[in-house]
């Protein structure tokens, strides 16, 4: 970690899991496989609904959809927004909580491409 950053915790114990690091309570939130790609879809574009999600977010099951899903909500990372139609319609989208995590997500995107660079650089041991 660099030296001239502050996080403003201390650790009392050395498990950092005991201990209420902000961190880890961020990652515990967006954290699992599927959050992450769920919000940068919503993102891109708005308002989404379900299907659309189930089809762009490759691989997830319904029900890991359904889960990540209304975990983002809880956390108010995003609306899920019902029209009273036949069919039922429900959209998705990022709430000001969510986008705001975006710029902190699109550093952490940096320094993993630069990593992958690094990574692919090093010669096979």
């Amino acid at each position: 970690m660099n030296k001239n950053t502050d996080c403003n915790v201390k650790f009392p114990s050395d498990n950092i899991y005991v201990t209420k690091c902000p961190l880890i309570y961020a990652l515990d939130i967006i954290g699992q496989k599927w959050k992450l790609p769920i919000m940068w879809y919503l993102f891109e574009n708005d308002f989404t609904r379900y299907n659309e999600l189930k089809r762009k977010v490759k691989g997830i099951t319904n029900m890991m959809l359904t889960k990540s899903l209304k975990e983002l909500e809880q956390h108010n990372l995003i609306v899920r927004t019902q029209y009273e139609t036949i069919p039922p319609k429900v959209e998705y989208a990022l709430t000001e909580r969510g986008k705001a995590l975006l710029p902190a997500l699109n550093e952490l995107s940096i320094w993993g491409e630069e990593q992958i660079k690094l990574d692919k650089s090093k010669p096979n041991s």
